[in-house]
């Protein structure tokens, strides 16, 4: 529980499992990920890949031509200008009823900004 992971350096993984976990991973081609429900994962080096898939946690990506995916209920994402953003929808059974992804800054998600998924599988800012 609450565990941290960091790595530093190109082509670097970072990688925290555990109730309220973080991980973070900066550096050209790193990869962060964070599974536990409320974690955190942060990828901040270019083409990198931040993933948090526990419920109600959230993925963050900076770095040029990253991407930000939360996959666990009530999970939300941000991306910086020209990242991509994935985030799911679940019903109130559990079952996943939408995937949806986007470009920040090219279309309906703002750069900078976090988002959920609606239930009706919509962009939500938070």
């Amino acid at each position: 529980y609450q565990s941290a992971s960091s790595a530093t350096g190109d082509q670097s993984a970072s990688s925290a499992t555990g109730y309220r976990s973080a991980s973070s991973a900066t550096g050209y081609q790193s990869a962060s990920s964070a599974t536990g429900d409320q974690s955190a994962s942060s990828a901040t080096g270019d083409r990198s890949a931040s993933s948090a898939t526990g419920d109600q946690s959230a993925s963050s990506a900076i770095g040029k031509a990253s991407i930000a995916m939360a996959s666990g209920r009530e999970g939300r994402a941000m991306a910086a200008l020209g990242c991509a953003i994935v985030l799911c929808a679940y019903n109130n059974e559990g079952d996943m009823t939408h995937v949806k992804s986007a470009i920040a800054g090219h279309g309906e998600v703002e750069p900078d900004t976090w988002y959920t998924l609606s239930q009706d599988g919509a962009f939500v800012k938070i």
